[in-house]
């Protein structure tokens, strides 16, 4: 899965963010640990949550976190029904407890209700920003501003596990980016008449990357010890497979598009994209091109390879 070119270590690092610590500590972690400046994260977790944080290392993959950002997550949070937290997880005050009596098919028809297109009001405790300042910020003040609801996309929901007697389930949710996770758990207790609150959250899955190909920072301490921490970089071009198909350009026509050129709309894609990864004929990754339906060409969107040398390397970034 590893880059195996000789330049400046450039690829995607799937990590699995430790508890109690924020996305942004585990960049400042691997700036530290392999001296690469331009690193960045593409999709926030919260200092309760763990799971795959996906941080974008060197210049190509930092450039690209915006696209990696917008792909489906995949959540797994415990739930706990008859309590309702101020900052709707374990870390708030208890703001009111009430009594659970609900079975499992009560639990499913509520789910029922937030599949698909729903609206959220963002938390209080988020990092969203009113007039500058964050709204964690505000809360922690005492102070409650009126927030505007968002759309956001329920693509699956599931109960894993109820327990009745301790008033206790895990969920299993399949959302688009910018979906609080806290929100849903919140608006199902409401819908249930008792409230709940998160008790934890652990991120399964962002677009192709999955729990199970994540590192842990010791894993990752050690590799950068040992001198091969580049090999655990996953390609940048491999990262954006999911979302943008492959378009694949002879020596003349990866030149013109590295230059800042069109190129002819008979280099079409499989799928007919918008955009698509381009790649030059010896498989180096060139960057993004954007197909202009009205002119009928393929136009540079965001090159990496400038100029494109007159005698590539193979890579497989």
């Amino acid at each position: 899965m590893a880059s195996r070119s000789k330049s400046k270590p450039n690829g995607i690092l799937v990590i699995d963010k430790p508890l109690g610590q924020t996305s942004h500590d585990v960049v400042e972690r691997v700036r530290a640990l392999t001296g690469v400046r331009r690193v960045g994260h593409a999709g926030t977790l919260d200092p309760l949550a763990t799971g795959v944080l996906i941080v974008c290392v060197g210049r190509t993959a930092t450039r690209v976190s915006e696209y990696l950002m917008e792909e489906l997550k995949t959540y797994r949070t415990d739930v706990q029904l008859g309590v309702v937290t101020d900052t709707f997880d374990g870390e708030g005050e208890v703001i009111s407890r009430s009594s659970v009596d609900l079975d499992r098919d009560e639990i499913e028809r509520a789910l029922a209700k937030f599949r698909g297109a729903i609206e959220q009001i963002p938390p209080m405790y988020s990092a969203v920003k009113h007039r500058g300042k964050p709204l964690y910020r505000l809360a922690r003040q005492g102070v409650e501003v009126k927030r505007e609801p968002r759309s956001v996309k329920i693509h699956r929901l599931d109960l894993i596990t109820w327990v009745p007697h301790q008033a206790q389930c895990t969920l299993e949710i399949a959302c688009t980016p910018g979906t609080y996770v806290r929100v849903l758990v919140h608006d199902l207790g409401q819908e249930l008449g008792c409230g709940a609150y998160v008790t934890g959250l652990t991120r399964l899955a962002s677009g192709s990357f999955r729990l199970e190909d994540a590192l842990t920072l010791d894993r990752f301490t050690q590799a950068v010890k040992d001198g091969r921490w580049p090999e655990l970089l996953h390609p940048v071009g491999q990262a954006l497979a999911d979302q943008f198909p492959a378009l694949t350009l002879d020596a003349t026509r990866a030149r013109q598009l590295c230059s800042g050129q069109t190129i002819p709309s008979e280099i079409r894609t499989p799928r007919n994209a918008a955009l698509a990864r381009a790649y030059g004929p010896e498989g180096r990754f060139l960057g993004l091109a954007k197909y202009d339906v009205q002119e009928d060409v393929w136009r540079p969107k965001k090159i990496f390879v400038t100029p494109y040398p007159e005698h590539p390397a193979k890579s497989r970034d």
